[in-house]
């Protein structure tokens, strides 16, 4: 079974925006393409999960989201980076009700997990939130935390209930240097 990172989009892997409703406002982070080049030589399954409840809130639809991630993957791809899988929670619960995929909820990981053959156990999940890092331990990965996005706040947060993730950084590129060591 093959190792994986799993990575949150927003405030992660792109700039935070509330939102993301216009292809413009799509600017990948320093370091990002990067980082991920660098998880890829080493062997890891680059996989996004993302929840995008402004599907169901009716910002945007589905293609608009496919649509972003067409642009993400050129971009990445253009700086010699790429992702193996994309997996996207498109609901909220107070307006499509409950599911199984939208994070902190394993679902979106379960579906990659099988589809991939991934081992959750040699596997990380990162990203910029509570859900991110809650998702992490719900799967049984491990967590990295970056302060891009919401990550500082999510940072204190977390630090005052006692429960940091493995791994804090300032970015993703911070991130990924403590997951592949020295």
């Amino acid at each position: 079974m093959t190792a994986a990172v799993f990575l949150d989009r927003d405030g992660t892997v792109v700039r935070e925006v509330s939102y993301l409703s216009r292809l413009e406002d799509l600017e990948v982070l320093p370091g990002a393409a990067a980082a991920l080049k660098a998880l890829g030589d080493a062997g890891f399954q680059r996989i996004l999960v993302t929840n995008q409840s402004g599907v169901a809130r009716g910002f945007f639809d589905l293609a608009f989201v496919e649509r972003v991630h067409r642009e993400l993957r050129a971009r990445l791809r253009q700086a010699g980076a790429d992702l193996e899988g994309w997996y996207v929670c498109p609901h909220h619960p107070d307006w499509t009700g409950p599911c199984d995929c939208r994070k902190p909820a394993t679902g979106l990981v379960d579906r990659a997990v099988a589809e991939r053959g991934l081992d959750p156990a040699r596997s990380w999940v990162v990203g910029d939130k509570r859900a991110d890092v809650d998702l992490a331990r719900n799967a049984g990965c491990r967590a990295g935390l970056v302060r891009t996005g919401y990550g500082r706040e999510t940072e204190l947060e977390l630090a005052g209930r006692g429960a940091l993730p493995d791994v804090v950084a300032d970015d993703l590129a911070g991130v990924v240097e403590e997951i592949l060591g020295p």
